[in-house]
């Protein structure tokens, strides 16, 4: 046995993760058992920030090429299905493949586009009633922006959705064999849409994808299908649940949100609070590569490491006794929701604009937001997700 078993872990298990409240658990993690290990399936788990940033910094000692989610664990592949499941220097050429329509200069140049989205959908929302936040803004929102940067002209975006749940981990909605036969739906869809870019390509990302090149040599369908899934999926999920939560957040809190409204320029500090707050991603795995030390444990070669990114955005060593406050004005603010290191989130530039447009034109719209029903938080042990929230948005 690579450690004592810790029963707290086994509250980090699908179907025993309290998704509504998870915090209580993080917090006794943190103070009883900071690196704690779980014996059945086996992964070590780290609670603290300042060992999360050791496994996230350190990827000669902790690889993502063995899975990087607890469901992997003792799976092997023929081919990464995610960048995410590479190490460099693999991990750095591809990166470095798609990461140019990211880049927050770049990304930057989207804000009237995306304006434009998200002002359409504030502009419907019902005010003075109950309206489902999720549905009416927090779906469509992400799914427009991400479609827009593919290229993917009078999409059906309940499609669209259908398809990014049945991809994310723990999902209720879908049996495994549902979720297979999605991925196959979906990656055949893209495909044919890469297929008509190299015949006739664009300015979209399924061109620039389709028609890449990795050292002199074209991009092979697998290749292309992984980073069109990713993108589409990782495009939305993340944002979505960010927004989402927040909603619910300000509802909860409305004397954040009325420090939102009166704020000139505090928006971004604001967004940087959500991030951490939310907590979008809950945790990814990386797997040791030789025998080492981790918050004064011994970890052996080939043990998987599950990094709590949600319960380090929590921990009171980084961020003080105000830890477990949401405060749209702390700053600075050293969070992790976009992962670190050399995994640090591609779309993170993205993810930001999307949230602070959306804050932008929502404070000038709304007074207030108070919870008007059902609140439904996905039972994912991976996404953050908030599958329904029913608010009532108070007119300005």
């Amino acid at each position: 046995m690579p450690g004592r078993h810790e029963p707290l872990t086994e509250g980090l298990l699908e179907g025993a993760f309290p998704a509504a409240n998870p915090w209580p658990l993080y917090a006794r993690l943190r103070a009883e058992a900071p690196v704690a290990w779980c014996e059945e399936p086996g992964f070590w788990a780290v609670s603290r920030m300042e060992d999360v940033l050791t496994v996230a910094t350190d990827p000669a000692t902790f690889c993502s090429s063995q899975g990087v989610l607890v469901m992997e664990i003792g799976t092997t592949y023929d081919s990464p299905p995610t960048m995410m499941h590479t190490d460099p220097p693999e991990h750095t050429a591809y990166r470095a493949l798609v990461s140019p329509p990211f880049r927050k200069r770049v990304v930057e140049q989207m804000d009237a586009a995306v304006r434009a989205r998200a002002g359409e959908l504030v502009a419907a929302l019902a005010l003075g009633e109950p309206v489902d936040v999720v549905e009416s803004l927090a779906v469509p929102f992400p799914l427009q922006v991400i479609s827009d940067l593919l290229g993917l002209v009078d999409v059906d975006l309940d499609r669209l959705y259908r398809w990014s749940e049945a991809l994310i981990p723990g999902s209720e909605d879908f049996t495994p064999d549902q979720a297979l036969e999605v991925s196959a739906e979906v990656t055949a869809y893209l495909m044919d849409q890469a297929a008509r870019r190299r015949r006739d390509p664009g300015e979209d990302l399924i061109s620039m994808i389709a028609l890449a090149a990795l050292d002199g040599r074209r991009l092979d369908d697998v290749e292309v299908a992984m980073f069109l899934i990713q993108l589409l999926v990782a495009g939305n999920e993340t944002t979505r649940n960010l927004i989402s939560g927040s909603l619910v957040a300000f509802a909860r809190h409305p004397e954040q949100w009325e420090r939102l409204r009166k704020s000139k320029d505090g928006v971004g500090i604001a967004v940087e609070e959500l991030l951490r707050w939310t907590s979008p991603v809950i945790s990814f795995m990386r797997t040791a590569t030789r025998d080492t030390v981790l918050g004064g444990q011994a970890i052996s070669a080939g043990d998987p490491v599950l990094m709590l990114y949600a319960s380090a955005n929590r921990d009171e060593a980084t961020f003080g006794p105000s830890a477990a406050q949401l405060d749209i004005t702390r700053d600075p603010n050293h969070h992790v929701a976009f992962g670190f290191g050399t995994h640090f989130c591609l779309g993170a530039a993205l993810a930001r604009l999307e949230a602070r447009v959306i804050l932008e034109l929502l404070r000038r719209r709304i007074s207030h937001l108070e919870v008007a029903g059902e609140i439904v938080t996905s039972p994912s042990t991976v996404i953050a997700g908030v599958s329904r929230a029913i608010l009532r948005l108070h007119p300005a």
